[in-house]
């Protein structure tokens, strides 16, 4: 028999026994339809994080107050803090010729109120440098002024959603209003750019980072943000950091420089292991058919009884009989693996267009791995049935003994 009769004949016994068939098919189909969209939406959830990191740019230092210990842990948990950064620390990381510019940050909340309106918001309070350090822009008005950071102004910028729920269809620019118990007035809007790195810049206000410190009761920063002049000036950045700090704390090394790379790279490995985790549990679903397909094919050996002492009469040897049968297991998994994959696809869109925000897309390894693995089980799971049929006595087959 050729290759060409060897598959003809694996494919009329496929169609000849529909119902089985169609069950394996689908028990095959289900197991590579989900690899194809978990790892979709893991690949995904992977490009949505490093867009959201690229868009601050490439070449920002995080300067955290704390020093990360051996454990690799939180600074702010695990670390010590013999002293808080000030914005005196932050100006004194001008002195770097790396550094291009800084962004000294402190974090709030407050209740922010136009006659009878208001709300819970989120305060943060920063300096003219944080609109080109975060890359957000303006819709309307001005951002925060040139000004020295240690001097408190009662000037605020406006998130979109915050503009719209407190002023309406009414003008914003100009109009005073009330931050817990101090009075700021608007002077810009962001423009609406939804959320990013998980703050959500329709709902903040920014205010000078003295007066957020007043406004908080604090003299201690948050975190420092600062962009290096080049992508290559970013080590160079990082020494001049901690050295500035060290020689302003009397010699403590009691802060942690991130850079952007670092946290991405981070991100980045973890989103990894989860959807090559994801995909493995997947996988197991791949196995479940492959044993689907072998008590099936076992039941089909003892209904094709005669069909095989046939062909032994007809001259059809034992490895000839094994590869018929390893031949219809190996177009089944083929089969089913592709539709699998076509019906994977189609999740993946209809994934994509609830979930806008992540770029849903299979990675050509998920694609090749679920295919192989496909096959492989299937093949693997014929061969006790296959084995089987080669060594009935074709008398006995025959006579279905």
């Amino acid at each position: 028999m050729s290759t060409i009769d060897i598959l003809g004949f694996a494919l009329k016994s496929l169609r000849g026994y529909a119902l089985r068939t169609g069950l394996m098919l689908l028990a095959m189909a289900i197991g590579v339809a989900a690899v194809v969209v978990l790892t979709s939406l893991g690949e995904g959830a992977r490009r949505f994080v490093v867009a959201e990191f690229a868009s601050l740019g490439t070449h920002l230092l995080i300067v955290l107050p704390g020093r990360s210990e051996t454990t690799g842990g939180p600074p702010l948990l695990l670390g010590e803090t013999p002293r808080d950064l000030t914005i005196d620390d932050a100006v004194a990381l001008n002195r770097s010729r790396a550094v291009r510019r800084i962004a000294p940050i402190t974090v709030g909340s407050a209740r922010v109120s136009y006659r009878r309106r208001d709300r819970e918001s989120i305060i943060i309070g920063s300096t003219r440098e944080f609109l080109d350090v975060r890359h957000l822009t303006m819709g309307q008005g001005r951002f925060l002024p040139e000004a020295d950071p240690r001097r408190a102004s009662p000037v605020c910028v406006l998130g979109a959603k915050i503009r719209q729920e407190l002023f309406g269809g009414d003008k914003a620019l100009g109009q005073w209003v009330r931050l817990g118990d101090r009075r700021f007035r608007v002077i810009g809007v962001l423009a609406s750019e939804g959320r990013t790195i998980g703050i959500d810049v329709e709902e903040i206000v920014v205010v000078p980072v003295a007066s957020a410190l007043a406004l908080f009761d604090t003299a201690s920063l948050f975190r420092i943000l600062v962009e290096a002049r080049t992508r290559e000036a970013i080590p160079r950045a990082q020494k001049d950091i901690v050295d500035i700090v060290r020689s302003r704390h009397d010699g403590e090394d009691d802060i942690t420089v991130i850079t952007q790379d670092a946290v991405l790279s981070t991100f980045d490995n973890v989103l990894r292991a989860l959807t090559l985790t994801v995909a493995g549990i997947a996988a197991i679903s791949l196995a479940v058919a492959g044993i689907l397909i072998m008590n099936v094919m076992l039941v089909a050996v003892s209904q094709r009884t005669s069909e095989i002492g046939l062909l032994k009469a007809l001259g059809a040897s034992g490895r000839r009989i094994l590869v018929l049968f390893v031949t219809e297991a190996g177009a089944l998994s083929l089969i089913g693996a592709v539709l699998g994959l076509v019906i994977g696809k189609i999740g993946g869109w209809i994934v994509g267009r609830l979930y806008p925000a992540l770029s849903v897309s299979t990675p050509w390894w998920a694609i090749v791995a679920a295919l192989a693995v496909a096959l492989g089980t299937g093949l693997l799971f014929s061969m006790l049935p296959a084995r089987r049929a080669a060594r009935l006595d074709p008398v006995q087959a025959l006579s279905r003994r």
